[in-house]
């Protein structure tokens, strides 16, 4: 089974009060996740603002994929999505499918965006 990116949305829902994800549970216990620095980026200042410095630990302690950012090929993404009509995606989510993409990962999100990038960007989504 392929190591699996876990975005932000997924995490933000997970930590969120009376969220039970039974998927990304199954995928910690089983010591199947990734994140990346562009995820982290967008939740750790959150959460240090809110003094869950555990929770900070623990994101720390997952495996982190690094990010080797091809410029031209963001491009080349976000050209493929505004010709097939994928307006206002974000440089943080295009970041986050060139990584998927470089490391054969499968990505985990409940962000539309990821969804509708899928039906013209091939990359593996859990």
């Amino acid at each position: 089974m392929k190591l699996v990116l876990v975005d932000t949305s997924v995490w933000i829902d997970y930590f969120s009060i009376g969220s039970n994800s039974e998927a990304l549970s199954g995928l910690l216990e089983r010591n199947r996740i990734c994140t990346n620095d562009v995820i982290l980026s967008e939740l750790i200042p959150f959460l240090k603002i809110k003094n869950e410095n555990e929770v900070v630990s623990l994101l720390l302690a997952v495996e982190k994929v690094a990010l080797n950012i091809h410029w031209d090929d963001i491009i080349r993404l976000q050209l493929l999505n505004l010709k097939n009509g994928i307006n206002k995606v974000g440089i943080p989510d295009l970041l986050v499918v060139q990584n998927v993409m470089q490391n054969n990962l499968a990505l985990y999100t409940l962000d539309k965006h990821f969804r509708l990038m899928q039906k013209v960007i091939k990359f593996n989504m859990y």
